[in-house]
């Protein structure tokens, strides 16, 4: 099995090669690519979607499209500060407190820190859907990011503070190019999807993978921990 860097370097690569990346490239991030809109507005038409009335979403640009159609749509929106680095790490965006403008800059993740309100662990409410990036999925669920840990990071407080159960959706958009027909490498603490919307379809995944229950705390280093402040709010020891 490769391992993630290796999968991360070849879809990279691959989608710089075939000219779906786009702004601002695909390496070292989760890529933004051609047909990201028509994947939002593809996952935007499962049922999934649609009863969610709460979504947490990822920041990355791919998703800026979803993020804009959940406020547009009236759904609650959560969004984390970047690695998580404020003493109150989650944004609440609620679009009936937003007018149109805001409504539309509030879906990117400068507009997220601008018109969402700073709230703490304990006030995001519980959610029905998760909106995360990849660089790459396959179709038993498993995903790999861009390499820094934090949305499983993300999940897993969620997880510990009764925020997110087995009933929360996760959800992911990708181009076709993201998707592997090979087994990814998955650890206990990373999350795996069970829907993935692409421009073409909405494909929900077998499931193959568990998700994890909570922190691992014999996973993160004393720095990592350190540099986070609800980590070292959150009981640690």
């Amino acid at each position: 099995m490769r391992s993630k860097d290796e999968v991360r370097a070849d879809v990279w690569r691959a989608m710089n090669r075939d000219g779906v990346s786009r702004f601002p490239g695909a390496e070292g991030r989760i890529p933004n690519f051609a047909g990201a809109k028509g994947a939002a507005e593809r996952l935007a038409r499962h049922p999934s979607w649609m009863n969610a009335q709460t979504l947490k979403a990822n920041p990355d640009s791919p998703q800026t499209h979803a993020r804009r159609l959940a406020l547009e749509q009236g759904k609650v929106l959560v969004m984390a500060v970047p690695r998580l680095r404020d003493q109150h790490p989650f944004r609440l965006l609620d679009p009936r407190r937003l007018d149109a403008s805001q409504l539309r800059e509030a879906a990117t993740i400068k507009g997220a820190l601008r018109h969402g309100r700073v709230i703490d662990l304990d006030q995001v409410p519980e959610l029905d859907l998760v909106l995360t990036g990849s660089v790459a999925v396959n179709l038993k669920g498993a995903r790999v990011g861009k390499g820094g840990g934090f949305s499983d990071l993300e999940y897993a407080l969620l997880c510990e503070s009764g925020k997110i159960d087995r009933r929360t959706v996760i959800a992911t958009t990708v181009h076709p190019i993201q998707i592997l027909r090979e087994n990814l490498l998955m650890t206990a603490h990373d999350i795996p999807v069970g829907l993935v919307a692409t421009p073409r379809a909405a494909i929900e995944v077998d499931g193959a993978h568990r998700r994890p229950a909570g922190i691992l705390w014999d996973h993160l280093q004393p720095p990592q921990i350190h540099e986070i402040p609800v980590l070292e709010r959150f009981g640690y020891v």
